[in-house]
Protein backbone atom coordinates (compact mmCIF):
# COMPACT_ATOMS: atom_id res chain seq x y z
CA UNK A 1 0.00 0.00 0.00
CA UNK A 2 1.17 3.50 -0.76
CA UNK A 3 0.00 6.92 0.37
CA UNK A 4 -0.44 9.14 -2.71
CA UNK A 5 -1.06 12.87 -2.30
CA UNK A 6 -3.17 14.64 -4.92
CA UNK A 7 -3.37 18.37 -5.42
CA UNK A 8 -6.85 18.90 -6.86
CA UNK A 9 -7.50 21.69 -9.38
CA UNK A 10 -8.64 24.12 -6.64
CA UNK A 11 -5.41 23.56 -4.67
CA UNK A 12 -6.92 21.21 -2.09
CA UNK A 13 -4.50 18.45 -1.12
CA UNK A 14 -5.83 14.97 -0.38
CA UNK A 15 -3.76 12.00 0.73
CA UNK A 16 -5.19 8.57 0.03
CA UNK A 17 -3.97 5.02 0.51
CA UNK A 18 -3.97 2.87 -2.62
CA UNK A 19 -3.33 -0.85 -2.53
CA UNK A 20 -0.35 -2.25 -4.39
CA UNK A 21 -1.33 -3.57 -7.81
CA UNK A 22 -4.09 -1.04 -8.40
CA UNK A 23 -3.60 1.84 -10.76
CA UNK A 24 -3.36 5.34 -9.35
CA UNK A 25 -6.47 6.16 -11.37
CA UNK A 26 -8.48 3.37 -9.69
CA UNK A 27 -7.56 4.66 -6.26
CA UNK A 28 -8.33 8.25 -7.24
CA UNK A 29 -11.78 7.36 -8.60
CA UNK A 30 -12.65 5.25 -5.55
CA UNK A 31 -11.73 8.16 -3.31
CA UNK A 32 -13.47 10.89 -5.31
CA UNK A 33 -10.39 12.87 -6.34
CA UNK A 34 -11.71 15.90 -8.23
CA UNK A 35 -10.54 16.05 -11.85
CA UNK A 36 -9.78 12.36 -12.30
CA UNK A 37 -12.75 11.49 -14.49
CA UNK A 38 -11.42 8.25 -16.00
CA UNK A 39 -14.09 8.20 -18.71
CA UNK A 40 -12.65 5.08 -20.34
CA UNK A 41 -12.31 3.16 -17.08
CA UNK A 42 -8.57 2.71 -17.38
CA UNK A 43 -8.31 1.49 -20.98
CA UNK A 44 -5.85 4.27 -21.91
CA UNK A 45 -8.24 5.66 -24.48
CA UNK A 46 -9.47 8.99 -23.12
CA UNK A 47 -6.73 10.85 -21.20
CA UNK A 48 -9.19 12.15 -18.58
CA UNK A 49 -6.95 10.90 -15.77
CA UNK A 50 -3.88 12.96 -16.60
CA UNK A 51 -1.71 14.12 -13.72
CA UNK A 52 1.51 16.09 -13.40
CA UNK A 53 4.35 14.18 -11.74
CA UNK A 54 7.11 16.05 -9.88
CA UNK A 55 10.43 15.93 -11.73
CA UNK A 56 12.15 14.01 -8.93
CA UNK A 57 9.60 11.17 -9.27
CA UNK A 58 9.62 10.76 -13.05
CA UNK A 59 12.61 8.40 -13.15
CA UNK A 60 10.99 6.17 -10.51
CA UNK A 61 7.98 5.46 -12.72
CA UNK A 62 7.88 3.04 -15.64
CA UNK A 63 8.42 4.71 -19.01
CA UNK A 64 5.42 5.79 -21.06
CA UNK A 65 4.51 3.30 -23.75
CA UNK A 66 3.46 4.41 -27.24
CA UNK A 67 -0.28 4.21 -26.44
CA UNK A 68 0.03 6.50 -23.43
CA UNK A 69 2.24 8.91 -25.36
CA UNK A 70 -0.32 9.05 -28.18
CA UNK A 71 -3.18 9.78 -25.78
CA UNK A 72 -1.21 12.56 -24.08
CA UNK A 73 -0.73 14.28 -27.41
CA UNK A 74 -4.47 15.06 -27.43
CA UNK A 75 -4.44 16.78 -24.02
CA UNK A 76 -4.63 20.56 -24.25
CA UNK A 77 -2.40 21.18 -21.22
CA UNK A 78 0.15 18.39 -21.61
CA UNK A 79 3.58 19.01 -20.12
CA UNK A 80 6.82 17.04 -20.12
CA UNK A 81 5.87 15.64 -16.70
CA UNK A 82 2.34 14.58 -17.70
CA UNK A 83 1.27 10.98 -17.15
CA UNK A 84 -1.98 9.07 -17.36
CA UNK A 85 -2.73 7.80 -13.87
CA UNK A 86 -4.41 4.69 -15.32
CA UNK A 87 -1.00 3.58 -16.59
CA UNK A 88 0.84 3.79 -13.26
CA UNK A 89 0.55 0.71 -11.06
CA UNK A 90 0.94 1.31 -7.35
CA UNK A 91 3.72 -0.34 -5.38
CA UNK A 92 5.24 0.35 -1.98
CA UNK A 93 8.00 2.27 -3.79
CA UNK A 94 5.46 4.98 -4.69
CA UNK A 95 4.64 5.79 -1.07
CA UNK A 96 4.70 9.58 -0.70
CA UNK A 97 4.21 10.37 -4.40
CA UNK A 98 2.61 13.78 -4.91
CA UNK A 99 0.56 14.42 -8.05
CA UNK A 100 -1.14 17.52 -9.39
CA UNK A 101 -4.44 17.29 -11.26
CA UNK A 102 -4.55 19.89 -14.06
CA UNK A 103 -7.20 22.61 -14.24
CA UNK A 104 -8.27 21.36 -17.67
CA UNK A 105 -9.94 18.31 -16.13
CA UNK A 106 -12.01 20.21 -13.59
Amino acid sequence: MAKIVFEEPDGTERAIDIASGQSIMEGAVRNGIVGIDADCGGACSCATCMVYVPEDWLARLPAKDSTEQSMLEFCPHVQANSRLSCQIQVSDALDGLRLKVPQSQQ
